[in-house]
């Protein structure tokens, strides 16, 4: 590990079949170890993620190892978990409406009961990216 390297990590947010949330990193990420979050909500299992990070980072002063400094770390979600984080913000009517993909099928990606093809995942985020840089562009007089 170098003193001043930048461990950028992605972190997968997903809904389990359980209805329960997970946050991990891959096996295949810059950092000596790996870390598991879960909860009922995205947010719990995202602040159990957290947790364990500084667990990990208590165990490695505890045996005296080197621990990682600057890690940065970006969240990726399925489409099950983004929609239900976001519901409170963003309702499935108003995300018909941004992407053209039917409010009950956006209900049944929420519960799991459908699973979105790629295609539908890729519309998805497209259009939210379009909108978020719509908003990012308003200036209030």
């Amino acid at each position: 590990m170098k003193a001043n390297e930048i461990y950028k990590i992605e972190v997968t947010v997903e809904k389990g079949n359980d209805n329960t949330y997970t946050a991990f990193i891959s096996s295949e990420n810059s950092l000596p170890f790996g870390i598991l979050g879960d909860g009922n909500s995205v947010k719990e299992a995202i602040e159990d993620f957290e947790k364990s990070f500084e667990e990990m980072k208590e165990y490695y002063a505890k045996v005296k190892k080197e621990f990682p400094k600057n890690v940065e770390f970006s969240f990726k979600y399925d489409l099950a978990s983004f929609l239900s984080y976001y519901s409170k913000i963003i309702s499935l009517a108003g995300l018909e409406k941004l992407t053209g993909v039917n409010q009950g099928q956006l209900s049944h990606y929420v519960t799991g009961r459908r699973k979105p093809s790629k295609k539908t995942v890729i519309k998805i985020e497209k259009e939210l990216h379009n909108f978020a840089a719509e908003i990012s562009q308003v200036e209030f007089v």
